[in-house]
């Protein structure tokens, strides 16, 4: 510790909201250089370099080869597969001398695709895994929670090659099952969850998301083992009404009715139901969104769905990839006078609007059935429609999965009913397909000698996420709790007094703790107290601490187990050989 290039803090950083962000700071693992970007100290390199030898092993032992490429790529690639463009402003664009435009890659599909076309041009070359651990950069409008959400971050992404389908069935098992080895093998919680592509594309898409409170993702279980993203889960669509009893749309004065409980008291009072009383989930609401493009073009939709909803947009922007969705502003309804802002209803939108050419699509959530009656805006202020039913006085021009999950919803799989959690993504593994290949002109010959393209698939880890994850999965409120095999050190062994004698055996059982195979953090530090290197030694985490201090006179030192805070007294000599034994059976 004397010479160990770190300086730990005992205040939380101004700008950290999570435990993983104060502690890897304030321990001196990482120190922020700019807003989701930071410089990797001796520490935290050494945490960083052994969860990546656990991913490299288990990536060799599931038949895939390592590979690097440059981070700083050429355009054409890029340009090749449509993601210049569609990345959009999370790209990082720069240009150099010779005016050519170049890009710190994000992701690298193509590069691993060129790369095979380049050397690779039959079937007797397939199937191909490949793997890198490379650092990627993506321009992040809200960088959050320090390395968890990051400008510049490291990843592992894996690709394989096959020749078709059944090939890339057999690849992405076998990636998956990789995955489970690895994180089982770093302690870390995990739930495998289905999962939309999004920009990436492809069919089959999963998540292994750690679940925390702090997360990102909201995902979905049931207790007959669904488990999804909530942007991937699918409603059940529900009967066909029959809306032959249903009189024709009327319209009822409803001032002021600016919520859905107004509303439903308004139209109880005015237009009373023959069998029950409107509620909330009668009443259709309309939602003007806009969806960005990559090229920054803009397009307003509306989106229909029952008024007890709200309308998750990261659903919505799942569903429209790769295109950014928001709440449509003024200056986005200002060329629809039509639209009311409170009392929208269908009968102008869709099929049935008078405009032809430039007007909003209008999207339905699967809830709304066909046949069915609804009270919802009549597209004049302080007014609304009652009876108005879907597929008789008004169509769509499609469905979208719009609506919020929520606890109790019903699986889609008929397993029970959904909970909801929150999680951090650690992983992801597409069925990417043909989609890069095909672009990029990536084809080998087949057993007949015709041309075919090859099927990929892509898998990826955030490793600078991992140890942010094991971090929030591994402290207490004094501090980190590293699990053997991912600390810095095995152990931590602290000299608590001014005495030579003290430091001679606490220098002792360094050595031939280090001898005998441990990783050993000795705090040799004459001029600190023991309340500080004891403080450090709580916020730093190793596994195990060793006291050397009071007990020596009588030849005893502390074994202390930082996660439980057990503590046992053994002898001087003995202590290597117990240090051993215990992080042996860990």
């Amino acid at each position: 510790m004397s010479t160990l290039f770190v300086r730990t803090l005992r205040e939380d950083p101004a700008d950290a909201e999570v435990a993983s962000h104060k502690l890897l700071v304030r321990g001196g693992y990482v120190r922020r250089v700019a807003p989701g970007i930071y410089s990797w100290l001796p520490l935290g390199l050494k945490v960083l370099a052994r969860i990546e030898r656990v991913i490299r092993e288990e990536m060799d032992r599931a038949g895939s080869q390592e590979v690097h490429f440059p981070a700083l790529l050429p355009r054409e690639p890029y340009e090749a597969t449509g993601r210049w463009e569609d990345y959009g402003p999370t790209l990082f664009k720069l240009r150099d001398r010779k005016d050519a435009d170049y890009l710190l890659a994000p992701t690298h599909e193509e590069m691993f695709a060129l790369l095979v076309k380049d050397l690779y041009s039959s079937y007797r070359d397939l199937p191909l895994s490949l793997y890198q651990i490379q650092t990627k950069y993506r321009d992040e409008a809200r960088p959050r929670a320090g390395v968890i959400r990051g400008r510049e971050f490291v990843m592992k992404d894996a690709y394989s090659f096959d020749i078709d389908e059944a090939g890339l069935d057999a690849s992405y098992n076998a990636m998956r099952e990789a995955y489970q080895r690895i994180f089982d093998r770093l302690g870390l919680p995990y739930v495998i969850c289905s999962a939309v592509s999004g920009a990436m594309g492809g069919s089959r898409s999963e998540e292994f998301l750690f679940p925390c409170e702090i997360g990102e993702d909201t995902f979905v279980l049931s207790e007959g083992g669904y488990a999804a993203n909530a942007e991937a889960v699918t409603t059940p669509p529900p009967a066909e009404a029959d809306p032959s009893s249903v009189g024709e749309p009327f319209t009822v004065r409803t001032p002021g009715a600016s919520t859905i409980e107004a509303l439903v008291r308004d139209v109880n009072a005015a237009a009373p139901r023959e069998d029950r009383p409107w509620r909330a989930q009668d009443t259709l609401k309309n939602v003007v969104v806009v969806a960005v493009q990559p090229d920054g073009a803009r397009e307003v939709f509306v989106v229909g769905l029952p008024g007890d909803r709200e309308v998750d947009l990261r659903r919505v922007e799942a569903a429209l990839a790769p295109a950014e969705v928001d709440l449509a502003g003024p200056e986005d309804l200002a060329a629809y006078p039509e639209l009311v802002p409170g009392y929208i209803g269908p009968q102008v939108l869709g099929p049935q609007s008078s405009r032809r050419g430039d007007r909003p699509r209008y999207l339905l959530d699967p809830r709304i059935a066909r046949g069915s009656r609804w009270v919802t805006g009549a597209n004049q202020a302080d007014t609304h429609v009652v009876d108005l039913v879907y597929g008789r006085d008004f169509e769509a021009d499609g469905t979208i999965e719009a609506a919020e999950i929520r606890d109790g919803d019903q699986a889609p799989d008929g397993s029970g009913p959904l909970r909801l959690a929150r999680g951090v993504e650690i992983g992801h593994i597409f069925q990417l397909g043909r989609k890069y290949a095909q672009a990029l002109g990536l084809t080998v010959l087949d057993r007949d000698g015709r041309s075919v393209v090859v099927t990929m698939g892509s898998y990826g880890i955030g490793v600078t996420r991992v140890l942010a994850a094991l971090a929030e999965a591994n402290h207490d409120d004094r501090g980190l709790a590293w699990p053997v095999g991912i600390a810095p050190a095995d152990v931590h062994i602290l000299a608590t007094g001014r005495d030579d004698a003290v430091f001679d055996a606490a220098g002792r059982i360094a050595r031939d703790a280090e001898a005998a195979g441990v990783d050993v953090l000795y705090d040799d530090r004459r001029k600190v107290s023991a309340g500080v290197k004891f403080a450090d030694y709580e916020l730093l985490g190793m596994p195990w601490g060793v006291v050397v201090g009071r007990g020596l006179a009588e030849g005893r030192v502390e074994i202390r187990n930082r996660r439980t805070g057990e503590r046992t007294d053994v002898p001087v000599e003995q202590a290597p050989a117990r240090l051993r034994s215990l992080i042996a059976d860990e």
